[in-house]
């Protein structure tokens, strides 16, 4: 899953972006604010407002939509021409998200963790420990992460790590969860990685 945040004063121009991108790739979640709780992968903002608009302090790629050539933004900022060809506009999402992730600055923090996700690794900040992690296990902590607040049911990990596999049942994820807790945590309870809460979990954040 893909948090797109999209923001635009034109909402006709937003709703019609939304929903083709929806029947595009289900992959893509947009978001038109922050108010969700959710992660935000990428930021995407259209021209008539300022790529700046107080998004600029999260840390992920921002996009900006333009139909004028003579724009001017600053060199931090992706540019994307209109009209857009959606097939092309999700691809270079997709690259910038990928090529992001496997920066410095694409590192997920949170309670004293620090997540790699392209080396599949995860460091605990308190004792310098760096843990291995299968693609699986960075795949779980991810979703998690762009839940934020949210309880995530094991359905939903379901869906989104597996894929409603045949093979895999709830009992697989609880397995999966049980054995990053030991792999992670070491029975520390101020390294608490993930939240077991009533219909799901959370990532401690």
């Amino acid at each position: 899953m893909t948090n797109v945040l999209l923001l635009s004063s034109d909402d006709l121009f937003a709703d019609d972006l939304q929903e083709q991108i929806k029947l595009q790739n289900k992959d893509f979640v947009v978001l038109r604010s922050l108010d969700t709780g959710n992660a935000v992968d990428i930021i995407v903002v259209d021209e008539n407002l300022s790529p700046l608009q107080n998004y600029s302090n999260l840390q992920v790629p921002i996009f900006w939509l333009t139909s004028s050539h003579s724009k001017e933004v600053d060199g931090s900022y992706h540019v994307f021409q209109k009209p857009i060809r959606l097939n092309l506009f999700l691809n270079t999402l997709f690259s910038a998200i990928s090529r992001f992730e496997n920066s410095a600055g694409g590192y997920l923090f949170f309670n004293d963790y620090e997540l790699h996700p392209m080396n599949k690794e995860i460091i605990n900040l308190r004792n310098g420990e760096l843990i291995k992690l299968t693609e699986k296990e960075v795949a779980i902590i991810k979703y998690l992460y762009k839940a934020g607040q949210n309880i995530v049911s094991k359905n939903d990990l379901l869906q989104e790590v597996w894929g409603y596999s045949p093979d895999v049942s709830t009992h697989t994820i609880e397995t999966h969860i049980y054995r990053l807790r030991q792999k992670v945590e070491h029975d520390d309870k101020s390294a608490q990685l993930i939240l077991t809460s009533e219909g799901g979990y959370q990532l401690n954040m």
